[in-house]
Parts: C-alpha cells; sequence; structure tokens
C-alpha cells in the first residue's frame, strides 16, 4: 500500500486510536513552541490538524499542507477558520506558499516519510523570514533502529508503512548546509521509561 493511501485509510481512526507517538508529539509540539513567538506558520504534514488548533491560539495565519486527501478532510471538520488554510501538497515537490511567509515551520512525524531531506530544509529555508524557526518533531532514529515504525491496526491486521531512517547527525548536517543554526535539540521519553529508548527527537532551527 503506497503513503497516501495508507494515510487515508488511517485518517478515520487517527484521533482516536491507541498511539504513544502520536500524543507525545502532540506535548513536545506545545512545550517547546510555547516558548517562542510566531505569527505565520506553515505546517507540513498537518494531517488531521492534531497540532493546528493550539497553533492557531498563538498565530495569526497558518497554511497546512499534506498529501493525504482523507486526512485534510478530518482537519477541516475540526478546524473552520478564515486564518487557516489546509492544502493538498507532495512535500518532495516545489511548495506553492510565497518564499518568506513563515515566522514559524513546523514539521511532525513526517520526515520518516522522506528519503530527501535535503530538499525539505532547502525548501523550509526559501519559505522561512529572516530569524525564522523550523520546528521538527519526529520518531527518534534510535527507535527506528530496533524496527519501530508508523503502523495502525486494520481489520486485516497491522498496517506497517514504508519509512526512511535519518541519523541525527544528518538533520543537523543538512541543516548546516542549508545554512540553518541548530537552536535546540530534545529527546523525549515515554512517561515513567526514561531510562529506556527515546520516543521522540525534536530540533528547533534558526534561519
Amino acid at each position: 500500500m503506497s503513503i497516501e493511501k495508507a494515510y487515508n485509510s488511517w485518517a478515520e481512526q487517527y484521533d482516536t486510536n491507541e498511539n504513544k507517538t502520536r500524543d507525545l508529539d502532540i506535548k513536545s509540539t506545545i512545550e517547546i513552541l510555547s516558548k517562542y513567538d510566531f505569527e505565520n506558520v506553515l505546517e507540513l504534514g498537518c494531517g488531521t490538524g492534531k497540532n493546528t488548533k493550539w497553533l492557531l491560539e498563538n498565530a495569526k495565519q497558518i497554511i497546512g499542507l499534506d498529501f493525504s486527501q482523507e486526512m485534510l478532510n478530518k482537519a477541516r471538520e475540526k478546524i473552520s477558520d478564515d486564518n487557516v488554510t489546509f492544502k493538498k501538497a507532495d512535500l518532495t515537490k516545489n511548495w506553492e506558499v510565497d518564499n518568506d511567509f513563515a515566522n514559524l515551520i513546523t514539521c511532525s512525524l513526517t520526515l520518516e516519510h522522506i528519503e530527501n531531506l535535503n530538499y525539505i530544509f532547502n525548501q523550509a529555508r526559501l519559505k522561512l523570514k529572516t530569524d525564522g524557526l523550523f520546528f521538527i518533531s519526529e520518531l527518534h532514529p534510535f527507535k527506528q533502529y530496533t524496527g519501530s515504525k508508523a503502523r495502525y491496526e486494520t481489520e486485516n491486521g497491522t498496517e506497517e508503512l514504508e519509512v526512511y531512517i535519518h541519523h541525527v547527525s544528518e538533520y543537523i548536517d543538512v541543516a548546516k548546509k542549508n545554512s540553518l543554526e541548530l537552536v535546540e535539540l530534545k529527546e523525549w521519553f515515554d512517561e515513567g521509561i526514561e531510562n529506556g529508548l527515546p520516543r521522540l527527537i525534536s530540533f528547533v532551527f534558526k534561519k
């Protein structure tokens, strides 16, 4: 099953099924971004809008991009606001967003499905204003090394999605190549398992 078809199928249950990765991503997004000011936000892989509602409490304008039409349909059901625009988009191709648009670009649980990080960082640099921030929250590569990947349950069993492993050094090296400065890096653990493998890793880069 293609990634697009998988997420279209997952959309109906994405917000309601048990998902520690999704829940921890919401926590990491709020905890990290509460420290920063932003007005115009570009949300990559916005999905069902799980982070959009909180972002809207702090931003004046949001553009959410996702390649899954069914995920976007769910987002539009939950969020009807003139300051939010949801668009179907392939992030591996040119983003139809004005250059120098965003004070903040967010990317959550998305890059494991994209092989070429350099293209994403290059586009992010173009779309960010000077001093703009690029926030990334992804499944930690340490979890990926053990075989963990995006998956969901169907009536026919567990559906695992195609993923790519991006090492911590790759994120930092590609950011540097695109003139983005690392501001913050944090690892996120499941509650009560702080001595185990981290579930997520987050970065904040600055243009």
